[in-house]
């Protein structure tokens, strides 16, 4: 592996995000949705294996004292490899000092647990589609 971690949205082929997101079971828009999401956010993270995009992430953030973690993906055959750490950990150090939230797809709870993620006790959601969003047990 020739991995290498890129945070600029330049030269991104954007038809990959979703295909990704979706491989990984995860919510997924329109290449066009995707790309605006990415560069409209605080920070971004692209990692490749040589020029082949492997996994991505990004945040939202005031940069102060609040941040949030969105769209952390790797492809599959990458797992296990400490990919996701990185992209992790690339993102939380643009936003040092913020408290940090996220979205963890299920099953993954595990692997942000070991990355001092905890559980919320406390939190809302307002979903465009509430009550998909309750079939899939993302809310009560």
């Amino acid at each position: 592996m020739n991995i290498r971690v890129d945070k600029s949205c330049d030269n991104v082929d954007w038809s990959l995000i979703p295909e990704i997101l979706k491989l990984g079971g995860m919510g997924y828009f329109d290449t066009e949705t995707h790309k605006k999401a990415f560069e409209n956010s605080y920070t971004t993270v692209f990692v490749y294996d040589n020029d082949k995009l492997i996994g991505f992430g990004r945040a939202l953030s005031d940069g102060m004292y609040q941040g949030a973690i969105y769209d952390v993906a790797i492809l599959s055959q990458y797992q296990g490899k400490g990919i996701g750490k990185l992209i992790v950990n690339t993102i939380l150090e643009s936003i040092q000092g913020c408290n940090v939230i996220l979205y963890a797809a299920k099953g993954k709870e595990g692997f942000y647990s070991s990355l001092n993620f905890r559980r919320m006790k406390t939190g809302m959601a307002l979903f465009n589609n509430a009550e998909k969003m309750k079939e899939k047990g993302f809310t009560e």
